[in-house]
């Protein structure tokens, strides 16, 4: 398969269009599933209600597929819910082997409280898995600081090396050497020690050292508790990424529903799209610019609206007939400079383009 354009969506089943890239060698950096989680809901596009046994046979063998089509550095992160995620993750394991798990992170897509169950709902999972993990690790992205993260760093003691937040200078003694466990002189003179069960983070010769830097803060009188500084002009790339994935940074299922119904009332059909800033995460954690974006469960179209905001190249494959009603159709509101999701935080102003095909 040649890329004449930014995108591809094709209709087709999911594991024959995928057998069909492997043999064109395509490789692709990231893949997204977003399958019915088979906790028999009625949905408008799939089936939702199979044996147990066989809705994870068919995952498992859409997952073996994907994983053949990932670059040594790709990824596979697939959503679910409680229902069937641990039954999932066991057969994973299997595919992509336990030492190439990543992570699970906890999404929480809604916020409202559900008062008739036994317990509301309110998060999610993905299951995140690398081809090799090794090479994984070497390519993923870190996240763009945010402004809460910058605001924790200041400068009360106008430090000339610039704005710092601080970290302890204890730390659990269960592995310390002999040399972290000292009496401290503090600048008004008190000498102190670690508390009881810790020691100090660093030895007595590099924490004089430290002082005579000006990295160590003993408080606004100079008679506090030690604390290190980390400066922001010495903090390297981004932040990691965490596990715990909030709606306020995220969004949530109802953010979603909100935004597709804003391209199109059409889109109605759709109950539980996932927002754009959830792909847009996954996406700018595990690709790069011009990087292919794979999704073998299209549904609503979000993977390939957001590859195409964030200049990636992408695969959308979906069986049914609303991948020509409804995905091309938000694709092409897309390219025309739609405004929603995640078109203001990337100052998305249109453009590009996309091919559809039916694949027999």
């Amino acid at each position: 398969m040649i890329f004449d354009k930014q995108g591809q969506l094709i209709q087709g089943d999911n594991n024959a269009v995928l057998r069909h890239l492997a043999e064109n060698d395509v490789k692709v950096a990231c893949a997204y599933l977003d399958p019915p989680y088979n906790n028999h809901d009625r949905l408008h596009h799939y089936r939702d209600s199979l044996d147990d046994d066989v809705w994870l046979d068919e995952i498992t063998a859409c997952a073996e597929l994907v994983r053949d089509l990932l670059e040594d550095h790709g990824s596979l992160w697939i959503s679910i819910d409680d229902g069937m995620m641990h039954y999932l993750k066991v057969r994973l394991d299997g595919v992509f082997g336990r030492q190439n798990f990543v992570t699970t992170i906890v999404w929480e897509h809604r916020t409202s409280r559900e008062n008739r169950a036994v317990f509301s709902n309110n998060h999610e999972y993905v299951l995140v898995y690398a081809r090799d993990l090794k090479q994984f690790k070497k390519y993923r992205n870190t996240l763009t600081p945010t402004p809460e993260w910058l605001a924790r760093f200041k400068n009360p003691d106008c430090d000339p090396k610039g704005p710092w937040q601080s970290v302890s200078a204890t730390a659990q003694g269960g592995h310390a050497t002999q040399s972290q466990y000292y009496g401290l002189e503090c600048p008004d003179g008190r000498i102190l020690h670690p508390p009881k069960g810790r020691c100090w983070t660093l030895t007595e010769s590099r924490m004089k050292a430290a002082i005579s830097e000006g990295r160590i803060y003993f408080g606004k009188n100079g008679g506090g508790v030690p604390r290190i500084k980390k400066y922001l002009s010495e903090a390297k790339g981004g932040l990691t990424p965490h596990t715990l994935w909030k709606a306020d940074e995220v969004r949530t299922t109802a953010d979603a529903k909100k935004h597709i119904l804003s391209v199109s009332q059409d889109m109605a059909v759709f109950e539980t799209p996932k927002p754009e800033e959830l792909i847009a995460r996954i996406i700018n954690i595990a690709t790069k610019p011009g990087d292919i974006v794979l999704d073998a469960y299209l549904g609503s179209g979000t993977t390939a609206a957001v590859a195409h905001k964030l200049d990636r190249r992408y695969i959308g494959i979906e069986i049914g007939d609303h991948i020509a009603t409804h995905c091309v159709e938000r694709l092409r509101s897309v390219c025309s400079g739609e405004q929603g999701g995640v078109s203001k935080l990337t100052n998305w102003r249109g453009g590009g383009e996309f091919a559809f095909t039916r694949h027999a």
